[in-house]
């Protein structure tokens, strides 16, 4: 299998608010540095390094303004004077405030976020737009004619919105995957999200669009991170009226019931006949992951890839959440090992 991956991810950090208290976030380089080693042990993939930056393909995807703001935000942030790790929000337009965009960078970083849990440092612009570089190669080299590719993406990306960032999240990879092969020549491709927490960014992106089919697989947002998205009655909007469906499932769900949504998840993407598949690859679904409750064991995972390949359309995974860091180099091993033996017989 093609890995595409990259050693930018290194220089973001993030500090997220923990209760009262700032605590370097569960999103840390030891993610993906694990991912890499896993990897490189089983020895049966290509490794690439990403594509440039398309800044013209990103801009598709989010509001060119706010992919400006994030670009040039840890700039301004020195610039302004400010000594703290990391620029953060303190404020955010809630309920009965005006959305409108504010001029100074404080301001702008509540505006531009839904969430206190990931901050903006020295190296993260590099790191957001080489995750987003990752994703959009993976997706070109589907359209070259790999069957599937992984892209190793860090941060992570299904939380990001049209114009906001949060969840770990800044730029949406799997959406930028799914916009490339949408500008590649296919007319529909399915995006199928596994990770424990409901991919918001996604749905809020593709919400009114017909030519992507979301469906995600999720913590029950009830009780569980981003709260205010994810429920089963959010079925898209205008032309997107019918193609989005979120699943929410209850803390503490087992593989069984687990498996049998992801049955119900498939069946209903293939209602449209797509011709392209994004998976948006967490796997904080893992029964000892430490801000997620849901209970898969490992062998799960290469259940899981083997049901992903059955699917038998061109393939992007994208690495999203997994927080169990010494175990999710494993865990993805896992699912690319099944996705492979199952494309093999």
């Amino acid at each position: 299998m093609i890995v595409v991956r990259s050693e930018t991810h290194r220089r973001h950090h993030s500090l997220e608010l923990d209760g009262a208290t700032i605590v370097p976030s569960w999103e840390a380089p030891g993610r993906a540095e694990h991912v890499d080693r896993a990897l490189d042990e089983q020895g049966t993939h290509k490794t690439i390094g990403p594509d440039a930056f398309d800044a013209e393909l990103v801009d598709e995807v989010h509001d060119p303004e706010y992919v400006r703001f994030l670009a040039g935000a840890w700039t301004r942030w020195q610039a302004e004077g400010h000594t703290a790790a990391g620029a953060m929000a303190f404020g955010w337009p809630a309920r009965r405030f005006r959305h409108l965009r504010p001029a100074t960078l404080e301001a702008q970083l509540g505006y531009y976020s839904f969430a206190a849990d990931c901050s903006i440092s020295e190296g993260t612009w590099e790191a957001v737009r080489d995750s987003a570089a990752i994703a959009d190669t993976a997706a070109r080299q589907v359209l070259g004619g790999a069957s599937v590719v992984f892209a190793r993406c860090r941060p992570p990306g299904h939380h990001a919105m049209k114009d906001q960032f949060g969840g770990y999240c800044y730029l949406n990879n799997a959406a930028i995957a799914a916009q490339r092969l949408r500008s590649g020549g296919h007319a529909e491709v399915a995006i199928l999200d596994v990770d424990y927490h409901h991919g918001n960014g996604t749905q809020d992106i593709f919400y009114e669009r017909d030519d992507v089919r979301f469906c995600s697989i999720h913590g029950d947002p009830s009780e569980e991170f981003p709260y205010f998205l994810g429920h089963a009655d959010e079925h898209g909007a205008g032309r997107g009226t019918g193609h989005n469906r979120n699943l929410p499932l209850p803390r503490g769900t087992e593989a069984e019931t687990w498996f049998d949504t992801l049955e119900q998840a498939i069946g209903w993407l293939n209602d449209s006949s797509p011709t392209a598949l994004v998976v948006s690859l967490g796997l904080d679904t893992f029964v000892d992951d430490p801000i997620s409750h849901f209970r898969l064991q490992q062998p799960d995972f290469i259940r899981l890839g083997r049901r992903l390949a059955a699917i038998g359309l061109p393939t992007v995974l994208v690495m999203e959440g997994g927080y169990a860091t010494e175990e999710l180099g494993r865990n993805v091993g896992a699912v690319l090992s099944g996705f492979e033996t199952a494309r093999r017989s």
